[in-house]
């Protein structure tokens, strides 16, 4: 926003004094924000820094060491510079005293050879001033336009760097808070260096304002989001300060980004509370009501003449103990990400959650179109957008919207019976769920339940009161298909030891492992109580 000491002194009125830099001149580039005129030695408590001090040295003393002092304070305050006319004090040189402590402290000592008219000078500095200051909200303003017209097209985090990169000529990263990158523009630079180490280096850079330069790093670092619910981080790799523009561009660039994931939220919400209303109206009645399918069409998924798929999609890893909130961000997240995976697979759909398990999914595929293709697409997208681990199941195909209740509650019934079926499946059809999904169907009939408790009750209680894993090793037994050997190495025990626990396991149920039927029951009763359990 300001002049620089060289960019002064290169004025005409300065250089008709036949300037000479005679000390500091590493401090050459530094801002000048004001030109003070002043003869006096203790001037310095009156600056504010950044002043370029004119004077005549009439009134400086004449000690070496009262010079240095004066230099002293005068970077204490942290002037831009010194300009002394060599005419009334001095003729042709500074005293070295003056010289010594401007180079210590690289502060600009400038003389001027011949009379110069101060008041000339300061008119000079100021309009450079001022020019420079126009000149940086001109660009400001422009700044301000840009990223406007950015937020107003709804732009894209990657179009929204693209154009900081552009208008900076830095490199510039997205970041989560958890110093994960989530875009970037190198802006030419190579993307290797930029992202080397990445993590480690931003966790060492902690911006103690919502937009600040760590000199260190040379990072330029806003945040990105409503204060109090920050988001992110936007960086500029800015080895040099900054100029006020680039803090511009930076936190302009920072509000586009939070504008735009807040309407994208909004936008998918009201799309996910739409799709979940059709849905619930499709499971709800047995008779659509009348204006059902044509406000399906309106969303892009045609009813009629279509192949209509039931599909249900749950997490893998969550149980039923889980916080009611936190079970809904994680189905309204899953939710998201399977409706972006339907987009990514062109596939149309109704994506929304209509209960406390899981996210429903209504496919409208052509009439001549690979119904198992389309499900394959799907499903590896689905794979691929969710967040963990999650079971994706398929109801029936259908060609009418008074089927599609069918067809949504058997994909819901399969996803429950495969969350503990062995092996991983792109998705799960009942024909690959099998007794698994048969025993999920009637799992809320008092008899089955009644039937399990029978089987397995005195097991649950001997492992409940005595801390042991008779069930477990049961399990380990018919899951191997009555293989003791087999059974004793999927329980991780030696082959002694586990022939014992079965013989305990018969004893306490008062059965006999020999008896196939036996078995077949306690594996059925196994069954009941994991689906129970799930």
């Amino acid at each position: 926003m300001y002049p620089t000491v060289a960019e002064a002194i290169a004025l005409p009125v300065m250089r008709r004094g036949k300037p000479q830099v005679v000390a500091g001149s590493a401090g050459m580039q530094g801002p000048v924000r004001w030109v003070h005129v002043a003869e006096v030695a203790d001037i310095a408590h009156l600056l504010r820094g950044g002043e370029l001090v004119l004077t005549t040295g009439i009134a400086l003393p004449d000690a070496g060491a009262a010079l240095a002092r004066y230099v002293d304070d005068l970077a204490a305050v942290r002037a831009a510079g010194l300009v002394v006319e060599l005419v009334r004090r001095w003729s042709d040189h500074v005293p070295d005293a003056l010289v010594a402590a401007a180079d210590r402290h690289r502060l600009p000592l400038i003389t001027l050879a011949q009379e110069t008219p101060f008041v000339s000078v300061t008119e000079a500095v100021v309009a450079l001033i001022v020019d420079a200051q126009l000149a940086e909200l001109r660009a400001a303003e422009q700044v301000h336009e840009t990223f406007t017209a950015l937020t107003v097209a709804g732009a894209e985090p990657a179009e929204v760097l693209r154009e900081v990169a552009r208008i900076s000529g830095l490199p510039v990263v997205l970041e989560t808070l958890g110093h994960d990158v989530l875009a970037y523009d190198a802006a030419g630079q190579d993307p290797t260096e930029l992202l080397a180490d990445w993590g480690q280096r931003s966790r060492s850079v902690a911006a103690p304002e919502r937009t600040a330069h760590d000199e260190q790093a040379g990072w330029l670092v806003t945040m990105v989001g409503a204060q109090g619910t920050d988001w992110g981080r936007l960086v500029l790799v800015s080895p040099d300060p900054p100029p006020h523009r680039h803090v511009v561009v930076a936190e302009r660039a920072a509000s586009a980004l939070a504008v735009h994931r807040l309407v994208a939220r909004d936008r998918e919400s009201l799309e996910r509370q739409t799709h979940r209303m059709l849905l619930a109206q499709l499971l709800g009645q047995a008779s659509p009501p009348p204006d059902l399918a044509a406000r399906a069409a309106a969303l892009g998924v045609a009813l009629e003449r279509r192949q209509l798929v039931g599909v249900a999609i749950r997490p893998a890893s969550m149980t039923p103990r889980a916080p009611a909130l936190a079970t809904q961000e994680v189905l309204r997240d899953l939710a998201e990400a399977t409706a972006l995976a339907a987009r990514r697979a062109t596939v149309p759909a109704l994506v929304g959650i209509v209960d406390d398990t899981s996210v429903r999914a209504l496919l409208s595929l052509p009439g001549q179109a690979g119904v198992d293709t389309a499900l394959r697409r799907l499903a590896r997208e689905v794979h691929r957008s969710a967040a963990g681990p999650v079971v994706v199941a398929v109801g029936t195909t259908v060609s009418h919207a008074s089927d599609v209740r069918r067809s949504l509650g058997e994909a819901a019934h399969v996803a429950g019976a495969a969350l503990r079926s062995p092996g991983t499946r792109l998705y799960h059809r009942l024909d690959n769920v099998r007794l698994r999904g048969l025993l999920h169907l009637l799992r809320e009939d008092e008899r089955v339940q009644a039937f399990a408790d029978r089987e397995l009750g005195p097991l649950l209680a001997r492992d409940a009161n005595h801390g042991s894993r008779l069930v477990e090793l049961l399990r380990c037994f018919c899951e191997q298909g009555g293989n003791k050997s087999a059974a004793a190495a999927a329980a991780h025990a030696s082959r002694t030891a586990y022939y014992q626990q079965l013989s305990r396991i018969a004893q306490v149920l008062g059965v006999s492992l020999e008896d196939p039927e036996s078995v077949l029951s306690l594996y059925v009763a196994l069954l009941v109580h994991d689906l129970d359990e799930a």
